[in-house]
């Protein structure tokens, strides 16, 4: 198919290069210049980049950067044409992104909300799963390409229930990690062995997904970004916007957002999330 892929951050580059090893035509464009995909062409606008592409792929980082890169100056929807597909994987408010379905769908063609899971290791390895807000028959069309750069693809409604979705989870991701990272420093102030502590944790009911992915990571003392805390800390204040607009409390939510200020404040905004630890060692003396 032809491809224009739009973000070749952490999670887009090597979606977008493995669209290229499945032999889709694809061309790419990226805000900041000299990132490339081998064997994409390289477009200088997104407006270029989607000229005579059946899909169009987005993964940028926020609200804004989704509307600059569709509706600014030179944006891919000046290209769109009846039938074109528009697919999202930037995590932005489920209000915003209906907007932009409602934009897309009023130039003839078609919008899907489709977040995806699985962090940098899964982007690269294409086991992603895709969250995903479409209309049926646009969802079976993109089969193919969600089967390229993923594992796994759920439909969990019409538009705007993927990012809905994927909202929710990482709200659970926030708040088990925070469980986990305050559990790990109090043990540590007591003067517990951590080693032994994280046998027992694998051996209960307390294991997860989150913790055996993080912990190898934290017992290693590594916080290179696989999911940069600035980004995770958007998408907490997407979720306390989201609740905002729906009548929910998070008030675990809202104790969590104030460790992230704390952190981000501390100069880790450009750190894996999971350096919330740091932090929470900081004020226990450790």
């Amino acid at each position: 198919m032809r491809i224009a892929f739009l973000g070749l951050g952490i999670m887009g580059r090597p979606m977008a290069q493995n669209l290229v090893k499945a032999g889709h035509q694809v061309k790419v464009w990226n805000r900041t210049a000299g990132k490339t995909v081998e064997g994409a062409a390289v477009a200088a606008t997104p407006k270029e980049a989607a000229r005579d592409a059946e899909i169009v792929w987005l993964c940028v980082s926020d609200t804004k950067a989704v509307e600059q890169v569709l509706f600014g100056h030179d944006g891919a929807a000046d290209s769109i044409q009846p039938g074109t597909i528009v697919v999202d994987s930037s995590t932005i408010l489920p209000s915003a992104s209906l907007k932009c379905a409602e934009r897309i769908r009023s130039k003839g063609g078609d919008f899907v909300d489709a977040p995806v899971t699985g962090s940098k290791v899964g982007a690269e390895a294409g086991q992603l799963i895709f969250i995903v807000g479409a209309r049926q028959a646009t969802f079976d069309k993109l089969q193919p390409l969600f089967a390229t750069m993923g594992k796994s693809a759920v439909r969990v409604g019409e538009n705007g229930k993927g990012l809905a979705a994927k909202l929710s989870m990482n709200l659970m991701i926030a708040l088990t990690f925070e469980g986990f990272a305050e559990a790990l420093v109090l043990a540590k102030k007591q003067g517990v062995d951590l080693q032994p502590l994280m046998s027992l944790i694998n051996q209960s009911m307390v294991r997860s997904g989150v913790v055996d992915y993080k912990a190898p990571f934290v017992m290693g003392r590594d916080f290179t970004a696989n999911f940069p805390m600035r980004l995770m800390h958007k998408d907490i204040h997407l979720m306390l916007d989201a609740a905002r607009q729906n009548g929910v409390k998070l008030p675990g939510l809202e104790t969590v957002d104030r460790v992230y200020e704390a952190s981000v404040h501390q100069g880790n905004e450009n750190l894996d999330y999971a350096a919330t630890l740091l932090t929470l060692e900081k004020s226990a003396g450790l």
